[in-house]
């Protein structure tokens, strides 16, 4: 771990809740907290000092400051313990976080920026982190439940065990509990009884199920050991793994998810699952890139 947060800072209420998500986050790890302000018009070569006609607290330069000192004040008020850095880096949002992403364990977004369209359900930003990122990025959405579980996606995959570690992990600092939810769907249940009962059953009744409550233990072997104190709700659910993991969001803390599943195809950056929660979920969301995948 590096002991760094990184939040993307912009002024729009949207930011401004990742700030204080991202404040809660560095005080549970006693991290060091950086705002990232990403200042793209000077590479426009936009004006940045104040107009001769206007105020002299005004221009973009000056804006900037504003907002990064909003920031700051808001992180302040959070987590007052929390060190507090923050930079002003010229570039475009996407390249500057992914490139900061590299030095943190955790970088924190809101689901949309400044430039975020009325009917757009979450923004690029988040969206290209979670595919980009080095570290495990953190969408706030909705205001989270403080007191809710720690929802943790599982599909068995290689790709998702980092996702396992960081849900343990996190669930230990925030003294909460974790529901460890694993769908399987109609696709895969029991073929019906044959009309000869003579005949054997392909896969004998329950013996699927069986098997997927075994994949879920199996996923999650070795970490209760290593996070004794965390209170661990198994859960195998028949049904669509989008639809049971954004139901569970409407009384959780967090969701986390990793960023590939076990449908995943070689160059899909983001899965379908990881997708719909960054649009649709009821509280902030984590995404975590697996070992071995790539840009």
């Amino acid at each position: 771990m590096s002991g760094l947060v990184v939040v993307g800072v912009d002024g729009s209420a949207s930011s401004l809740a990742a700030v204080e998500a991202a404040a809660r986050e560095a005080r549970l790890r006693g991290a060091g907290l950086r705002l990232v302000h990403a200042f793209f018009w000077p590479a426009m070569h936009a004006p940045l000092g104040p107009s001769p006609l206007g105020p002299p607290e005004g221009g973009l330069r000056n804006m900037v400051d504003r907002l990064v000192a909003e920031a700051v004040e808001r992180v302040r008020a959070v987590a007052p313990e929390v060190e507090v850095g923050h930079v002003v880096v010229t570039g475009e949002p996407l390249t500057v976080l992914e490139a900061q992403s590299r030095a943190a364990e955790l970088v924190v977004v809101g689901c949309r920026g400044m430039g975020g369209f009325v009917g757009l359900l979450v923004g690029s930003t988040a969206v290209h982190l979670a595919a980009h990122g080095r570290c495990p990025v953190l969408v706030v959405r909705e205001q989270p439940l403080l007191d809710g579980p720690i929802v943790l996606g599982v599909d068995g995959s290689t790709a998702g065990q980092k996702a396992v570690d960081f849900a343990f992990s996190e669930a230990a600092l925030r003294n909460a509990p974790l529901v460890a939810l694993h769908t399987w769907t109609a696709w895969n249940a029991p073929m019906p009884a044959p009309q000869d009962p003579s005949v054997p059953y392909a896969n004998p009744p329950g013996a699927l199920a069986e098997g997927e409550e075994r994949l879920l233990s199996e996923a999650l072997a070795g970490r209760q050991e290593l996070h004794p104190g965390v209170v661990v709700d198994h859960r195998v659910v028949h049904g669509g793994t989008r639809e049971a993991l954004i139901e569970a969001s409407r009384s959780a803390q967090l969701v986390v998810v990793g960023a590939r599943g076990r449908g995943g195809f070689a160059g899909l950056l983001l899965g379908s699952v990881s997708q719909a929660l960054l649009h649709h979920a009821h509280c902030p969301v984590v995404v975590v890139r697996g070992t071995g995948e790539r840009h």
